[in-house]
């Protein structure tokens, strides 16, 4: 018996009548022969880790735009946030702790620059814009893994992907639980980095009261809520009263944060930066890089798709050099 199989048979004999099992897999798009040492979901997340679309998460902003310190979170820094708050609630509810985190870990890697502002940018732009699809269509294609597009992960770690926001439906636990503690992690770490910028103070008492006054606490009530209510049942769920407080919360730093004049201080610049990136390579698409240009020879898209997909790659500060290259003039030398 490999190692393989013996992770497969533990997880067959221990996890949850409603855990994901990686033999029991809907299986690629394109068959591989299985891994001696690693279970499918395994090398899922293996794949997604030391994509270059994980990488490139470490420069792109969370929510406040090109902010002045070390200490404020980027896309990464939630990316890992969630991993570890969806980890906990698999672990606890004895379901598959690997698939978590393979869809925790690749959920995010279709956002764009400048956070959801270069999300709101582009589906003007072009119409029809999601992260989350964009997300998909990063391990299915956009991505190149041994010469070849895409990085052919499992239907699971695809699904759990495309189906992280609020208001679509995963089909598997594992996914419900990336979709809950992704709005976990960014309730709360937008709080404490609201408070660091000065956007705000604190948050109202009713929060502090029933759900914790530090991160830490707030995180803590929110995981024992879930595990406590969805304990041997087919779904994840928070009870009636934390889910409210929660959503209450929401509500209240889309109001103060989100908005905020402070907070979002550079985002008619970083709308600009985008827009004419947009419109230099509509006017001069074969200016693009070999890569993309490669891509809409070889494929069915559009031209409008390969820029979207271009600038949806790009870090903040990869951006702001693009923008530079393309309109800023160069002095002679």
């Amino acid at each position: 018996m490999t190692i393989r199989e013996r992770y497969e048979q533990f997880e067959m004999e221990h996890l949850s009548v409603y855990a994901a099992k990686a033999v029991l897999s809907k299986g690629r798009k394109v068959y591989e022969p299985k891994c001696e040492i690693r279970t499918d979901f395994q090398r899922d997340r293996d794949r997604i880790l030391h994509s270059k679309a994980f990488r490139r998460l470490k420069h792109k902003t969370q929510v406040f735009l090109a902010p002045e310190g070390d200490h404020y979170r980027t896309r990464l820094t939630h990316t890992l946030e969630v991993s570890q708050i969806s980890r906990t609630i698999a672990r606890s509810l004895n379901l598959n702790e690997d698939l978590t985190e393979a869809i925790a870990l690749g959920h995010d890697l279709g956002h764009t620059p400048f956070g959801h502002t270069g999300e709101r940018i582009l589906e003007k732009l072009c119409q029809s814009f999601k992260h989350n699809e964009q997300s998909l269509r990063v391990v299915d294609f956009l991505e190149i893994r041994n010469g070849k597009p895409g990085l052919n992960l499992t239907y699971e770690v695809r699904d759990g992907i495309l189906n992280h926001p609020s208001g679509y439906e995963p089909a598997t636990l594992e996914g419900q639980i990336v979709s809950i503690s992704d709005r976990i992690a960014y309730i709360n770490h937008d709080i404490d980095d609201a408070v660091r910028g000065h956007i705000i103070t604190k948050i109202p008492d009713k929060f502090i009261i029933k759900l914790g006054a530090s991160h830490g606490e707030r995180i803590n009530t929110m995981i024992k809520d879930i595990i406590q209510n969805s304990e041997n049942k087919a779904s994840i769920s928070m009870s009636d009263e934390v889910a409210e407080l929660t959503n209450d919360l929401r509500d209240f730093l889309f109001e103060n944060v989100y908005y905020n004049k402070i907070a979002k201080s550079e985002e008619d610049k970083s709308m600009f930066i985008i827009e004419k990136i947009f419109e230099y390579y509509t006017k001069n698409f074969d200016q693009l890089p070999e890569f993309y240009l490669n891509i809409y020879h070889n494929n069915n898209f559009t031209r409008e798709e390969i820029i979207k997909d271009y600038i949806a790659g790009m870090t903040d500060r990869y951006a702001m050099k693009v923008f530079n290259d393309l309109y800023i003039p160069k002095p002679w030398i």
